[in-house]
């Protein structure tokens, strides 16, 4: 079993990125857990360090448990969200026991405009290198919601073989990196 935590940086309700999220679980090879992670973090605070919240416990524990880790981002004002942004914070403290070290990972994104979320992606593969996760180049995932899901929510029939390949490809870039250690 193949054990994917997964990131998603939407809190809404009828999130497009956790749609996207599920599209990609679903589409992913027999075999393959996804473990969602509660974003519902308190605001990353140095001065907590010492009384380590529980919330941010388990999203580490989450991480280090997982053979590969999914970031799914929306796009907010060109850049990705202050929820993930925040997770990530929580993840690589204290300073020197970073949770997503040596983690094999991708990213993706989607939003309403036509760009599918490349702004927050480019910025959050930034911050991804510098975490020193195993970053999946390719396929790269840009996912206009509009026109990506159908009237009902559900991915596109156009786009099944587009996300398919791309959790196909993570998976097998997990078990690679996996299998290298």
């Amino acid at each position: 079993m193949t054990t994917i935590a997964v990131l998603v940086g939407s809190l809404r309700k009828d999130s497009y990125n956790l749609r996207l999220a599920k599209s990609v679980e679903r589409l992913a090879p027999e075999g393959t857990e996804f473990v969602y992670a509660n974003l519902n973090l308190p605001l990353f605070n140095q001065d907590l360090e010492a009384d380590f919240p529980p919330e941010a416990t388990a999203l580490k524990q989450l991480v280090e448990g997982a053979d590969g880790v999914l970031f799914v981002t929306p796009e907010y004002n060109r850049s990705f969200s202050g929820v993930l942004k925040n997770a990530i914070d929580w993840g690589s403290r204290p300073w020197g026991q970073s949770s997503f070290a040596g983690k094999p990972a991708a990213l993706i994104g989607a939003s309403g405009g036509a760009l599918g979320a490349t702004q927050a992606q480019a910025a959050l593969r930034n911050v991804l290198v510098f975490l020193d996760t195993k970053l999946m180049g390719q396929p790269e995932v840009y996912f206009n919601a509009l026109t990506g899901f159908d009237e009902n929510g559900e991915l596109a029939s156009s786009a099944e073989g587009f996300i398919k390949s791309f959790a196909e490809a993570f998976v097998k870039h997990v078990e690679s990196s996996s299998a290298a250690k």
